[in-house]
């Protein structure tokens, strides 16, 4: 294996670009050698190896997306300038020859960011190549390509993330190079692992289960079903849009050659977790789900999960947790069904009873305050949930009964794209499938059009930000706010798929741009993309920023991107006062800024899937 084209080709003339903006750079492979745990060196020609990211690398005002716009698609940059009237630019080839040129467009102040800016719009231009640059003013920006085939291998990548993100199973070597380990919390490691994990003391439960497997959440090595319910479910939906697009998707996993494509192999990952998480027939609360497992105590940074010391707990069920597990395996016994019957009979039978199960307990919350050891992914409002389950168990059975609950409730006529979808609001994931997935749901029709009319609002967002995102929260960025934007695409990418009209696929492709360099950071947040890319997001086993020894996040891995709030110290001290798209930190302690999870990297995988099929 080898490095995708379009990085060979800018590793070489990088330094070409650094004379053309006065700043040097070098670019060096990254190379990483082996310690005796069981995370051993990346060879630099492996399909996870990626061109290292420079110190310093050369600062530009004119901001691109780093790894390429298609040639029949919109091609913008932003540029940062406080000039008032517009600037000449000229687009130039890996020879350094102008193949068209122009005049930027003032815009004025961007509030997002503080910076003054100008918009320079090259579409016109429908060449191919790699290693472009753009010069405005006498500045150059960082290389890019035109490639039809410029997310190709970043719907590869973004998908590949799963399977060194897996528990209880030894990650091999040859299939993800230089991310080889041991199986994390089994029963042989020094905490007993997740075979027979006891619950928190005090919930008045007195078994253990076996809950090995799944996906770790993020930079902890907790697993949560509200975070595993929506990152496996946009999977799935991943498929459901394409399914032969996604049969020709070769991933970098053990189960990749079997008759089941290889993305619902990996979702059958997490969904096997998932149905181990339900508490046993014959307890007080059969049928309902645990909300997480995880250690008792947060673990140091790094900690390879074979080499975890804490007691793993299984905490209080809950009914977010019980409806995400209804509405993933619900949607997995329809997609599931053409591969393996049935596994998909056992999907919904397990639907079925969390559905059931909720409805007896419709408001056990998970606080907010359960935060020791892992995250708390607290949620004291489960109508969308309870929106969700009944919608995918009604696109699979179409039973009269879940029919009923979705027209009932009150979020079948909201406005569910008011605010981006997430893991705590995900009325909208129900939404997308009602509209997109085969129904004979009576009011489907206005469904679609409510999806085509949320995507109308964010493009209307769009074209009101100098750097084209479908993004502009009143009251500052997020935490994740890169996959809020990511999941805002998908909307805009669904009205594409309802509609065939252009103006969708052109937006989701301008709102690709900002999260690969087109920013007031000038900042790619998915590492292995861009001159300029994230590297060291918090992780407690990708921790090269802590041991030399250790790797990177493998390419293809989304930083969740600026956050006004600042939980950690580390951003905290050091961007005090930021403007909103300005607050963020490529450090593995700023765990608020540039942590990475599961939901993350599948809304990443779930778009660049997407614009990698607009060829």
């Amino acid at each position: 294996m080898h490095l995708p084209a379009f990085m060979q080709s800018r590793r070489a003339r990088l330094a070409a670009v650094a004379v053309a903006v006065a700043v040097p750079a070098v670019v060096v492979p990254v190379v990483f050698s082996s310690r005796e745990s069981g995370l051993p060196g990346t060879s630099a020609d492996s399909a996870y190896a990626f061109p290292a990211t420079p110190d310093h690398i050369p600062d530009t005002p004119v901001r691109v997306n780093q790894v390429g716009y298609l040639p029949d698609g919109p091609k913008r940059a932003t540029v940062v300038s406080d000039s008032s009237r517009p600037l000449p630019w000229q687009l130039k080839d890996d020879a350094g020859k102008v193949v068209a040129a122009g005049e930027s467009e003032p815009r004025g102040l961007d509030a997002s960011s503080g910076q003054p800016t100008h918009v320079v719009d090259f579409s016109a231009y429908r060449g191919s190549g790699h290693t472009y640059t753009l010069e405005v003013d006498g500045r150059s920006s960082l290389p890019f390509d035109l490639d039809p085939k410029a997310y190709r291998q970043l719907s590869v990548d973004a998908l590949s993330f799963f399977y060194p993100q897996r528990s209880g199973v030894a990650i091999d070597g040859a299939i993800a190079p230089g991310y080889a380990r041991k199986a994390g919390h089994t029963a042989d490691t020094p905490n007993g692992g997740d075979s027979k994990v006891p619950c928190v003391p005090g919930t008045g439960c007195n078994y253990t289960l076996d809950v090995t497997g799944g996906w770790y959440d993020a930079g902890d090595q907790g697993k949560y079903v509200v975070n595993g319910g929506i990152s496996v479910a946009q999977l799935m939906s991943l498929y459901e849009r394409s399914p032969k697009a996604s049969q020709a998707r070769a991933l970098r996993l053990p189960e990749h050659g079997g008759t089941t494509p290889d993305v619902l192999a990996e979702a059958r990952w997490e969904l096997d977790f998932l149905t181990k998480m339900q508490v046993p027939a014959g307890e007080p609360l059969a049928g309902m789900a645990h909300h997480k497992v995880h250690d008792a105590g947060w673990t140091a940074l790094p900690t390879d999960p074979a080499a975890d010391t804490q007691q793993r707990q299984l905490h209080a069920p809950s009914t977010a947790a019980t409806l995400n597990l209804a509405a993933a395996a619900a949607q997995g016994a329809r997609v599931f069904e053409p591969y393996d019957k049935a596994y998909a009979a056992k999907l919904l039978t397990a639907a079925r009873t969390a559905y059931a199960a909720a409805l007896a307990h419709p408001a056990m919350y998970a606080p907010d305050s359960d935060s020791t050891g892992g995250g708390a992914y607290g949620d004291t409002d489960v109508g969308d949930e309870f929106y969700w389950a009944a919608a995918e168990l009604f696109i699979t059975t179409g039973e009269k009964q879940y029919g009923t609950a979705v027209t009932s409730s009150p979020l079948h006529r909201a406005d569910v794209f008011a605010a981006p979808f997430d893991w705590r609001a995900t009325a909208a994931l129900g939404r997308l499938d009602l509209a997109t997935v085969d129904n004979r749901l009576g009011d489907r029709e206005r469904v679609r059009q409510s999806v085509v009319d949320g995507a109308d609002r964010y493009l209307k967002t769009m074209a009101g930000q100098s750097y084209g995102q479908p993004y502009a929260p009143s009251g500052g960025y997020d935490w994740g706010s890169n996959s809020q934007i990511l999941n805002n695409l998908a909307v805009v990418a669904t009205a594409f798929d309802l509609t065939g009209k252009p103006k969708y696929r052109d937006g989701v492709l301008s709102g690709m741009d900002y999260l690969l360099g087109r920013n007031g950071l000038n900042q790619s947040y998915v590492t292995g993309y861009g001159e300029k890319a994230s590297k060291n997001q918090h992780s407690r086993w990708y921790a090269h920023q802590l041991d030399p020894k250790l790797p990177n996040p493998p390419r293809g891995t989304l930083a969740g991107g600026p956050n006004s709030q600042l939980q950690d110290e580390v951003a905290g001290n050091a961007l005090r006062g930021c403007k909103p798209q300005l607050c963020y930190m490529d450090d593995i302690m700023s765990w608020s800024t540039n942590e990475l999870t599961i939901n993350w990297n599948a809304s990443l995988a779930w778009v660049s899937s997407f614009v990698a099929d607009q060829t």
